[in-house]
This record gives C-alpha cells, sequence and structure tokens, in this order.
C-alpha cells in the first residue's frame, strides 16, 4: 500500500505491506537509521519519533495511520547546516549520552516534553522521561541536558 505523509519537512510516499510499523518505514524506506528499535514493544523509547506535534513510540503504530500526518525523525531537528537543535547540543555539552543507543529517541522524548511542560521540575522531567529507558546512565546528566535544552528552546 502507498502511504503518504510529510517526515522532517519533505514529502514521502512509502509502498509497504499494510502490516509495516512506522519504525520500519522510516529505517528501511525513507534510510533514516537514527530512529532505533530497541525492543519492538514500545518499552524502551529508542524508536520515539514526533508526530502531529506529539512524541510517539513508532514501534507501535502502523505506518498506515500516520497517512497525511507530519512526522519529525531525530535527523529532522538539526538545521540543514548542520547546527544541532538546542536539545541535541544540551545532550553533548551536558554529556547526557553514553552508548548512544537510547539518545534518539530521549531527545525526541526531551523536545515533546519541553513543548508541553516548559515549566517541569527535575522530578516531573524523570516522571515524564519514563517511557524512554537508559541503561547507561543514572539520569542525572539527561535531567540536566533536558533543563539545560529547555532554557535554549526558549531563548
Amino acid at each position: 500500500m502507498q502511504v503518504k505523509f510529510k517526515v522532517n519537512g519533505m514529502l514521502a510516499n512509502v509502498d509497504v505491506p499494510p502490516n509495516t510499523l512506522l519504525v520500519h518505514a522510516l529505517r528501511e524506506q525513507l534510510r533514516l537509521t537514527g530512529t532505533h528499535v530497541g525492543c519492538d514493544t514500545a518499552q524502551c523509547g529508542a524508536c520515539t519519533v514526533i508526530a502531529n506535534g506529539r512524541a510517539i513510540k513508532s514501534c507501535n503504530t502502523l505506518a498506515a495511520q500516520h497517512e497525511g500526518s507530519e512526522i519529525t525523525t531525530i535527523e529532522g531537528l538539526a538545521q540543514s547546516d548542520g547546527t544541532l537543535h538546542p536539545m541535541q547540543a544540551a545532550f553533548k555539552e551536558c554529556h547526557g549520552l553514553q552508548c548512544g543507543f537510547c539518545t534518539p529517541g530521549m531527545v525526541m522524548s526531551a523536545v515533546d516534553l519541553c513543548r508541553h511542560h516548559p515549566k517541569a521540575g527535575e522530578a516531573e522531567i524523570r516522571e515524564l522521561l519514563e517511557g524512554n529507558l537508559c541503561r547507561c546512565t543514572g539520569y542525572q546528566n539527561i535531567v540536566k541536558a533536558v533543563q539545560q535544552g529547555r532554557a535554549a528552546m526558549a531563548a
């Protein structure tokens, strides 16, 4: 089946079987491999993208469900000249990553968190990131990165 949506500001048309998950359409059809496949059960958050302004786990939704949607992946956050999005820069500056596997999903969730909860304190940030698992860090630097990224996004 043909599915049309806008990904990272560009129109995309993918030809996929009806049971294709969005994460697989993004990775295999559009070669946007920054969206990671972690658990395939919506538990880890490595596959998080923003669809129509909200963070979703792309391993838990069919590509066909997103006909006409606007989707942003980690590749779509940076500017066309390569300048990092403020949240990406904050994760880098605050060392909010180690192995990097969870980072794309974590960054996408953090961007969404800051847009919808601009005054969240540390405890609320931790709670709102609960659907994104990091096996390497103690989350301290991730929380710092979210706070710094939020401040930069607001500026």
